[in-house]
């Protein structure tokens, strides 16, 4: 995933579509995104992989991106596609955007919150995500990514490239699309299986509470380009 100074959207941008909400009560969405170990990381050419470079670089202050839409009630949330297009990473630790800010050559895990509006009275984008009882948060294994500032995979590159609305400019409007047809097709990359999660996949979340948060994210890993549509309730 790129990340720049002047802060960039991620690609592909996670959505989700959560079910099982209380219609009258107001809640916030909110997503932040953490370390996934301690580690830093460089990609080795010839093997094209990922291996561990040392340890992590200091903690950066926290952030949280809420969603525009937060308060909302729960029937509104529920029937709508929620999703964080407009999310932006920044390697800039001085960054007044708001901007979600991370290390390069670390592994992250993007977090989806929801928040019931009674317990939403600290949240802030620049404060830890509140705890408490009525806050739930959700993670999704697929979703982790690593952070660069210029991708390591040409394979990679050319993929976000064709498909990111926003990098129009590097297109080639006569390009041979043959290649990256077949690319794709030998990858499955835009094809993915859909798999299905229960609760008791996911230690500690009870199963009457927020049942049914369920997710088209699809993630390119980089080593081997394996993409997962995941489906929770």
């Amino acid at each position: 995933m790129i990340i720049t100074k002047a802060g960039r959207r991620m690609f592909p941008a996670m959505r989700v579509k959560i079910s099982g909400l209380d219609p009258h009560q107001q809640y916030y969405i909110a997503m932040d995104i953490v370390p996934v170990d301690n580690k830093r990381y460089r990609y080795v050419y010839h093997s094209s992989k990922w291996m561990v470079a040392g340890n992590a670089d200091s903690p950066v202050p926290p952030r949280v991106y809420i969603h525009p839409d937060s308060p909302a009630s729960g029937e509104t949330w529920m029937r709508q596609v929620i999703s964080f297009d407009k999310l932006k990473l920044t390697n800039n630790e001085l960054d007044d955007q708001g901007h979600i800010i991370l290390h390069s050559m670390h592994k992250y895990q993007p977090r989806v919150h929801v928040i019931r509006k009674d317990c939403g009275d600290d949240l802030s984008p620049i404060k830890p995500v509140p705890s408490g009882e009525g806050v739930k948060a959700f993670s999704f294994p697929e979703t982790v990514f690593t952070t660069v500032t210029a991708y390591q995979n040409q394979q990679i590159t050319r993929l976000k490239i064709d498909r990111n609305p926003f990098a129009k400019g590097f297109r080639d409007s006569g390009r041979n699309r043959m290649g990256l047809e077949a690319l794709v097709e030998s990858y499955a990359f835009w094809r993915p299986s859909l798999r299905t999660l229960t609760f008791e996949d996911i230690p500690g979340i009870p199963k009457q509470e927020y049942r049914g948060l369920k997710t088209d994210y699809i993630f390119p890993k980089l080593d081997n380009l394996v993409s997962r549509q995941i489906k929770l309730w």
